[in-house]
């Protein structure tokens, strides 16, 4: 059963707590004492496909630690406690969340999705001194300075689609771009309309369309109308790129898709065909890839833990997955580097030397030109393919090498869609 083929809301309303949440692997006696890591993030909702997969990963991360017996910071030995509260994408939960975690629950990190429940929680994290992490790097500006992005660099990762595009499909000329209108939506249309003017693609249209949209017959007829060579889906939420893609199957649409997300690719192919999904370009690999076998890959037996991921949870792997079980291999990182778990000495460790080991290669702590504040950990990303029904890395694209040549084109269009820290400030 997966999250594409049924109604969320009602399925992940019975297999989430809709408020506070603790999971823990299995104590050890070794342990001298436990370190309580927050999740807070959307587990029901429209949203929860970018939430409740990956608080899965995180289950599992922390029940190999714990099974290893626990992990060893500053001479302690520590099991690690996950503590969620579901914020449900609303502001007002996500404030609720981060004052419980962090009053009652006493974590030491707290990571979030981002995006609209990011300004709600900043001056919370700001007044603790919490670390917080995003898999939305557009949340960072200089007033976040305890927010870091460590996994996920969206949405600049996006440009490498496009660029790989250029490369290996230049009859690819023109484009039409859809997203909702939101935090999540915004800055990734800046990001793809940057994309495709610095690699030569004209943009016919862009769309924006209401998050409570559910009719997407009206949103694919319009951008058809263009006849593109590209359908950009940008960053839409997992349920309106199924929507969307059935929507360009049943209209004929036969070019190229890209997407930030192709999560459950497999229900939209069931709702379309193999032969139409055959060539999607998208961000997130599947992790039993064996280009994730490559020695410069910072996350441990990718392979199996895909596997334990999907017997475990059958049909649920999406973009999440493995993102929040990343950030806490950084955040595990840091915290030996400092010798503590104190939030203020885990990002001091996390920064050291301005290098991190993000999950694709050592990549650098970046983004003041587009931040204001350089706490991106910004260096490859994999472009993905879907071929015959499955997701295959075609190659991994470095960001900063693009960002050389034309980050000045992507400013000019954060600017123009207000997305720049200071225009959102």
């Amino acid at each position: 059963m997966s999250f594409a083929s049924m109604n969320r809301r009602n399925f992940l309303g019975a297999t989430a707590l809709a408020g506070a949440a603790t999971v823990a692997g299995p104590h050890r006696a070794r342990a001298d004492d436990t370190v309580k890591i927050g999740f807070l993030a959307p587990l029901t909702g429209d949203v929860a496909a970018w939430g409740l997969p990956g608080l899965y990963g995180c289950e599992i991360w922390a029940e190999q630690k714990n099974a290893m017996g626990g992990v060893e910071i500053g001479g302690a030995t520590y099991n690690v406690e996950i503590v969620s509260y579901d914020n449900e994408y609303l502001p007002d939960k996500a404030r609720t969340g981060a004052q419980k975690l962090i009053a009652e629950d006493g974590v030491s990190f707290i990571e979030m999705l981002g995006g609209d429940t990011m300004p709600a929680v900043t001056p919370i994290a700001n007044r603790a001194e919490m670390l917080v992490s995003t898999l939305l790097p557009s949340d960072l500006s200089p007033d976040t300075p305890f927010l870091v992005a460590p996994a996920e660099v969206h949405p600049i990762y996006n440009l490498t689609g496009v660029w790989w595009m250029a490369e290996n499909m230049p009859d690819a000329k023109t484009a039409v771009i859809c997203a909702q209108d939101d935090a999540i939506g915004r800055p990734s249309v800046a990001t793809y309309l940057a994309a495709f003017e610095a690699h030569g693609v004209e943009v016919k249209d862009t769309i924006f369309f209401d998050i409570s949209t559910t009719d997407f017959a009206p949103v694919m007829t319009a951008m058809l109308a263009h006849k593109p060579d590209i359908l950009c889906l940008d960053t839409a939420y997992a349920e309106f790129v199924n929507e969307l893609c059935k929507q360009a199957f049943v209209q004929g649409y036969g070019g190229q898709i890209v997407s930030c997300t192709a999560d459950f690719y497999a229900d939209i192919i069931a709702n379309t065909s193999e032969e139409f999904m055959d060539g999607v370009i998208f961000q997130f690999p599947d992790f039993d890839d064996p280009a994730l076998n490559d020695p410069r890959i910072n996350f441990d037996d990718p392979n199996g833990f895909f596997q334990t991921y999907n017997e475990r949870y059958p049909g649920q792997w999406g973009a999440v997955s493995w993102e929040y079980a990343s950030i806490l291999d950084l955040w595990l990182d840091g915290a030996r580097k400092a010798g503590s778990i104190e939030p203020a000495a885990v990002l001091e460790g996390m920064k050291q030397g301005g290098k991190g080991a993000h999950a694709f290669g050592e990549a650098d702590w970046w983004g003041e030109e587009l931040f204001g504040i350089d706490n991106a950990l910004v260096g490859d990303w994999p472009v993905v393919q879907i071929q015959n029904g499955k997701a295959v890395i075609v190659e991994f694209k470095n960001i900063p090498e693009w960002w050389s040549e034309h980050g000045g084109t992507m400013i000019e269009h954060f600017e123009e869609m207000g997305e720049m820290w200071y225009q959102r400030a």
